[in-house]
């Protein structure tokens, strides 16, 4: 039988080897992941502190803000393009491959952002190169983490799901802590006026170095189980995101809608964090980038916590929780950094991602497991890249147009933009509410399978 030979595949190792292959997959994904959101993360670090200045210095502060905000979104346009893209070859060719693929998209990008001309050498053609660089990181952060996350819950157990599913996640306060702690640095030691005339190249020529240690880690892995079994079974899906769209357009939807207040709210905190601080308090740029830095560091136990305890507690309600906690939090944010006062604001930027690690450390397992194995890869990336477009992207340029008064919200009240978290919240809640809990399906075998016999018990117990 098809639906257990996928079992069969997964136990096929020795224990040792197995465990062995387990920790090589999930160090993998999540120094893979690291490195992926260190590159797209350090764009919006620098979005928020020079770009204006380097690629808009004709326009008015606020204008040129906009401006960097509007290319920084057009990296998450693109994220839902990778997810079609590396989704398709990750469910046909393979998740390694993939992944190995979505790392030199990303870390050439960034790269090559290091080198390019300004302003002041190419003149708007310095803007438009930004905007084709920045679609590229898109492309390769999109199909990067649907693979990361399979490659470590494909070779886990299915007790440990959400725990081990919950490690690419760690990626994103390690990629946080190294963007805003490097470009930190950098800034302190080069002096502003230094970073905003060179230095600030330095951080994205890093980069390289790091896409070479994570390609060699990934060279040395196997491919999941899983995946293999699927191959021997000859069930590899042709036209993967046809399929999965047609079969589970609802799971897609609800996957995208539930990521509103676990993403929006967290490119705030680590992003419109500057662009508010500079203009509301008065703080500088230095203090501001080691508080984020901060902030990164506490994700590092509270990302995997949280995943451990949607194992245990159950996946759905550790997610809810969490989005409960943030609607609450977003009013004690702006309220508290409002203060100005520095130890408070540095406190509470701190504290600022642990209602989103809430929700982000179980998040990985909640949204792939809503996807039989065949189409895992592609239905799990669309569905988490899609929020991107609608959350994560247009949070800081939102944000900043509310900050401004150029909606029809008053000016200058932080807590409008908590009350547009709230609405994040609100709608991400009844998202959750919705999705069908798998968190007790076998990942390893096909979910059509399971669904069947259980609907079969179901009408045996209410006949």
């Amino acid at each position: 039988m098809a639906n257990t030979v996928g079992s069969a595949a997964v136990t096929s190792l020795p224990p040792e080897e197995r465990r062995k292959q387990m920790m090589r997959a999930v160090v993998a994904s999540t120094v893979g992941t690291s490195i992926e959101w260190y590159d797209y993360f350090l764009f919006g670090t620098m979005a928020a502190l020079v770009f204006p200045h380097l690629f808009f210095p004709k326009s008015d502060p606020l204008t040129g803000t906009l401006n960097n905000y509007a290319i920084f979104f057009v990296g998450f346009l693109a994220r839902p393009i990778g997810a079609w893209l590396f989704g398709t070859y990750g469910d046909r060719i393979g998740r390694k491959a993939t992944l190995i693929a979505t790392l030199l998209v990303m870390g050439i990008a960034t790269f090559l952002i290091g080198l390019m001309p300004t302003y002041s050498t190419l003149g708007l053609g310095a803007a438009v190169l930004l905007v084709i660089f920045r679609l590229c990181q898109g492309i390769g952060v999109g199909g990067e983490w649907g693979g990361s996350v399979l490659m470590s819950m494909e070779w886990g157990s299915q007790k440990r799901k959400g725990f081990l599913g919950s490690w690419p996640q760690f990626g994103v306060p390690v990629g946080l802590l190294l963007s805003t702690a490097i470009t930190a640095l950098t800034v302190t030691l080069a002096g502003s006026a230094t970073f905003e005339a060179w230095a600030w190249r330095i951080p994205f020529l890093l980069s390289i170095a790091l896409v070479a240690v994570g390609l060699y880690i990934r060279l040395g892995i196997l491919e999941t189980p899983v995946f293999q079994a699927i191959v021997q079974e000859k069930r590899v899906e042709q036209r993967p995101i046809t399929e999965v769209v047609r079969r589970n357009w609802r799971e897609i939807i609800l996957s995208a809608l539930l990521r509103l207040p676990e993403q929006a709210p967290f490119y705030l905190f680590t992003t419109f964090v500057f662009t508010f601080g500079l203009a509301a308090t008065k703080l500088d740029r230095p203090f501001l980038t080691w508080a984020v830095s901060v902030a990164a560091i506490v994700s590092f136990f509270t990302i995997p916590l949280f995943g451990h305890l949607s194992d245990t507690i159950g996946r759905k309600t550790i997610y809810m929780a969490g989005i409960v906690v943030m609607a609450i939090w977003g009013f004690v944010y702006f309220g508290l950094y409002s203060t100005a006062i520095p130890l408070v604001v540095f406190v509470v930027i701190a504290l600022s991602l642990i209602p989103h690690d809430m929700q982000y450390g179980p998040q990985a397992s909640l949204i792939a497991e809503s996807f039989t194995g065949r189409l895992r890869y592609s239905g799990a990336s669309l569905g988490y890249q899609l929020a991107s477009v609608v959350a994560g992207g247009p949070a800081p340029y939102i944000a900043t147009r509310i900050w401004a008064g150029e909606t029809f919200l008053p000016a200058k009240n932080p807590y409008m933009i908590s009350a547009y978290i709230l609405l994040c919240c609100v709608i991400g809640f009844v998202a959750v509410v919705l999705l069908k809990d798998r968190s007790a399906y076998d990942h390893t075998t096909e979910y059509e399978h399971q669904e069947v016999q259980a609907e079969s018990m179901r009408r045996q117990v209410a006949g």
